[in-house]
């Protein structure tokens, strides 16, 4: 009797242990569902030691590839809960429009993008740097609660990239975005008067959109301020041009992919991004009349001040 029990609990044991073919194939898609968002996560967070091809976040995704199928063969009889739990999360997320289906693609060809096409800084601003020069006379000259100034900056947003859709979190960017494209579109630059550095309001600049340097990054930082942005001035040797704040590293990442797949493809094409890196590791990105796309190369590389438009 106690041969046949142990028979029949063998039989029964052995009949569970048993894989249906299809067990691997959920099992592998659900390790990958559960991958990409994960390793976004941990790649945004991790020190990039700037391996040759990024080869480093590759070698990543293969080890957090192979943990997860280890660990979800253990979990095999709960494999259909974690399933429809992850499902319901993104529709629910999808529906409400917070993080779903869209969000994990979005994040994931930015991701990619930027591991292919990853920027780099040209330059470290610091703290100790010379007085900005004419600095209380730019800061007047910056008209951003001019109404004038305020509805052009609106004009150009109806005008450019009003139909991006599923990027709400830089909605204010790409809305400055628009701004510079119909600022640099229509510049022409005009010298100051001899021995003489004259400096147009922004609603002077408004006018014509012509001017020298200064002129039109008074009329630039005016205008992406009346709309939330957060501009400054940057002056190098006999140079001053405006730069935009996008954030940290992961918003570079968002906004690289943007200027390059969405809003900028023609001018940006075959083309890195320039941009600077504050003290405090915030991301400033390059909105010179030069540029033809936002973070286009600079002018000049040397940096002497820099004017903050909090």
């Amino acid at each position: 009797m106690i041969k046949i029990k142990e028979i029949n609990f063998q039989g029964i044991k052995q009949r569970f242990q048993v894989k249906k073919p299809w067990d691997d194939v959920i099992i592998f898609i659900l390790n990958i569902l559960i991958a990409i968002p994960l390793f976004i996560i941990v790649h945004q967070n991790l020190i990039n030691p700037n391996w040759f091809l990024n080869i480093d976040r590759v070698v990543l995704f293969l080890v957090m590839i192979v943990i997860i199928q280890i660990i979800l063969r253990f979990l095999r009889t709960i494999i259909l809960f974690c399933i429809i739990l992850y499902l319901l999360v993104l529709v629910y997320g999808s529906t409400i429009g917070n993080y779903g289906f869209n969000s994990v693609f979005e994040d994931y060809n930015s991701i990619m993008y930027t591991m292919s096409d990853n920027p780099y800084p040209q330059d470290i601003i610091i703290a100790k740097l010379l007085p900005f020069p004419n600095k209380s006379k730019i800061i007047n000259a910056i008209e951003y609660q001019n109404p004038k100034i305020r509805n052009f900056a609106v004009m150009a947003t109806t005008k450019h990239f009003k139909d991006i859709k599923g990027y709400s979190d830089y909605r204010t960017i790409i809305q400055c975005f628009a701004v510079f494209k119909e600022i640099n579109s229509r510049w022409n630059y005009v010298s100051d008067p001899k021995a003489r550095d004259y400096i147009a309001t922004a609603t002077e600049s408004l006018l014509y959109f012509s001017g020298d340097c200064d002129d039109h990054s008074i009329l630039m930082a005016a205008a992406i301020k009346s709309i939330g942005g957060t501009p400054r001035l940057i002056h190098t040797t006999g140079h001053i041009y405006p730069e935009i704040l996008i954030g940290s590293l992961t918003d570079l990442e968002k906004v690289n992919f943007l200027i390059k797949n969405v809003l900028f493809v023609n001018e940006s094409n075959e083309n890195k991004l320039h941009y600077h890196v504050d003290e405090r590791g915030q991301i400033w990105m390059n909105l010179d009349y030069t540029a033809k796309y936002p973070g286009g190369p600079f002018m000049s590389e040397e940096i002497l001040g820099a004017l903050t438009l909090d």
